[in-house]
């Protein structure tokens, strides 16, 4: 599972993007970007983050570490704006952190050239879980300390939310014509040949099993939070294995 903490201090939303985290202080000390369970897609879209994030870390991609925050929902009761109130009064208990990157800048192509190898890695693990959410107009990439990280994975893996028709759209290609990444010649035949023998029935089931159960029971169809993992698992094992040859829009 994934560590667990308490905040302990609402600091201020962040309007960034089309969600609303919020920056929170936890009893680790550690300053957090909070994801709630109130927000949008809900639990889902914190699934979304656990198991791509931990996948994309495994294989040697660059994720903010991601907490459980455990949120009391009086803890902003002070915050003016009513939206975020509500907010917090309806993701009480456990919600997503990743580590807050102070200093980080925006990505921006014209500023920070990349390479066709990092390119590749990038767009190929963004097929394999259909992140629909890295383009040009919001790359959901942060240049810290020198370095390109991948931030922002809640619109992925988008079968989840119709797992009756999951094999079906798991099976489609993945256009990268938009890719914020795109323009860099992205070696995507290098990145499958290095990553794809690396995505195992093991290494998924060590990633899901990241995802706490609170996130998963409930689920129509799955008798237990162990079934829905396997669930996850299933598409993201077979995209592995050959989407690097249907992803279109690049050369």
């Amino acid at each position: 599972m994934l560590k667990e903490v308490i905040a302990t201090r609402f600091i201020a939303p962040l309007r960034e993007g089309g969600s609303l985290p919020g920056l929170v202080e936890a009893d680790d000390f550690g300053t957090y970007v909070l994801k709630f369970t109130g927000a949008g897609q809900g639990r889902k879209t914190l699934v979304a983050e656990v198991v791509c994030g931990e996948l994309a870390r495994r294989l040697g991609l660059r994720v903010p570490r991601l907490v459980t925050v455990e949120l009391d929902p009086e803890l902003g009761l002070s915050e003016p704006d009513q939206e975020v109130q509500s907010l917090l009064r309806s993701s009480g208990g456990t919600n997503l952190g990743m580590d807050f990157l102070s200093g980080a800048l925006g990505f921006d192509a014209l500023a920070f050239p990349v390479g066709p190898e990092e390119a590749g890695r990038i767009v190929w693990f963004d097929a394999v879980v259909n992140n629909v959410d890295r383009s040009w107009r919001n790359p959901n990439l942060l240049m810290w300390r020198g370095e390109l990280w991948l931030v922002d994975h809640g619109a992925t893996m988008i079968w989840h939310h119709n797992w009756p028709g999951a094999e079906t759209s798991a099976a489609r290609p993945y256009d990268a014509s938009d890719h914020a990444l795109a323009p860099f010649g992205p070696d995507v035949a290098a990145a499958a040949a290095e990553l794809a023998p690396l995505v195992t029935e093991e290494l998924l089931a060590e990633v899901t099993a990241r995802v706490p159960d609170a996130w998963l029971t409930g689920e129509p169809g799955f008798a237990t939070p162990d079934d829905l993992r396997r669930a996850y698992a299933r598409p993201l094992l077979a995209r592995a294995a050959a989407i690097h040859e249907r992803i279109q829009g690049i050369k």
